[in-house]
C-alpha cells in the first residue's frame, strides 16, 4: 500500500500566534500567512507555509512555557540550515535564546524560541 496522506504540518501553542509565527517567518526566511481572529477581533491563529508544510501557531491563554530539560517535551521542531554558527547568531539575534543545556555535542543546537519552547538547528542528514 503506497502512502494515503502525509502530515501538512505542527500545530504549536503560545502566548502569542502573531508574534511566534513572525520569529519563525524570520528564522526560516518566509512571510506569515493567514491570520484568524475571534469573535472580538484578537488574532487567535496564525498560518505559516514553509515549503510544502505549513505551521499553525494557535494564541493559548493559558500557555505555559515548557520546563525543560526537566520535563519531557511532546514535540520539539528541527530547523535545517547549512550554516549552524551563523544561523544561531541570527535567531539569537531575533529573539531566540540559547540555553546551557546542549545535548546534541556536535550534531545540533538547541535553542528557546521567544514563548520558551526548545528547537534544534541542524544540517540536513
Amino acid at each position: 500500500m503506497g502512502l494515503l496522506g502525509r502530515i501538512g504540518g505542527p500545530a504549536i501553542w503560545a502566548p502569542d500566534a502573531k508574534e511566534l509565527a513572525g520569529f519563525y517567518a524570520a528564522a526560516l526566511g518566509g512571510d506569515v500567512g493567514e491570520e484568524y481572529a475571534d469573535e472580538s477581533g484578537k488574532v487567535r491563529a496564525v498560518f505559516l507555509p514553509v515549503g510544502e508544510t505549513t505551521c499553525f501557531f494557535h494564541t493559548a491563554e493559558t500557555f505555559r512555557r515548557p520546563d525543560w530539560p526537566r520535563e519531557e517535551l511532546p514535540f520539539h521542531l528541527d530547523l535545517v540550515f547549512d550554516d549552524i554558527p551563523a544561523t544561531v547568531e541570527r535567531l539569537l539575534a531575533l529573539g531566540a535564546t540559547k540555553p546551557d543545556f546542549q545535548p546534541g555535542g556536535d550534531g545540533w543546537t538547541v535553542l528557546l524560541d521567544p514563548s520558551g519552547q526548545p528547537f534544534c538547528v541542524t544540517r540536513s542528514h
